[in-house]
């Protein structure tokens, strides 16, 4: 069997819900852009 390694991560990595990438009614494009959006920095303006 092979081996998992888990790494922890501590900068340059989003964390978010998957409520978004389970949603019907959001397109490929839609989802993929507001991931962008999560990703960035609440200073990012």
């Amino acid at each position: 069997m092979a081996q998992i390694f888990r790494v922890e991560k501590t900068k340059n990595f989003t964390v978010m819900s998957n409520h978004h990438f389970k949603n019907k009614n959001l397109t490929l494009k839609a989802k993929g852009l507001l991931s962008l959006m999560l990703s960035l920095p609440d200073d990012w303006n």
